[in-house]
């Protein structure tokens, strides 16, 4: 399981939410004992909604590039101004479904 706790989002900077581990490289791809950052769970799904676990272990696997990303900026964005209690619902990309 997933460890969670609260405080800062790595992401998007929000404060006081509720923090999932994400795998910069994904555990899938090698990345099990690779760096970590700690997300809120809104930018988590957000992240895999639009991004394939071979996409991220190739071009995303630090924060660096996932926030200069163009499907990312809008959403980190739109997301930096939303209370931390908001429950964000989360859906994949039109390009992620059709793969």
């Amino acid at each position: 399981m997933a460890k969670q706790s609260i405080g800062l989002c790595e992401l998007c900077g929000r404060q006081d939410v509720v923090l999932t581990e994400h795998h910069l490289t994904p555990r899938e791809e090698g990345g099990a004992f690779l760096p970590t950052a700690f997300l809120c769970i809104p930018c988590h799904k957000q992240v895999h909604a639009l991004y394939t676990n071979q996409e991220l272990a190739a071009r995303l696997n630090t924060l660096d590039a996932l926030r200069q990303d163009e499907k990312l900026i809008p959403y980190i964005k739109w997301i930096r101004k939303q209370p931390a209690s908001k429950l964000v619902k989360t859906k994949k990309s039109r390009q992620r479904r059709k793969k």
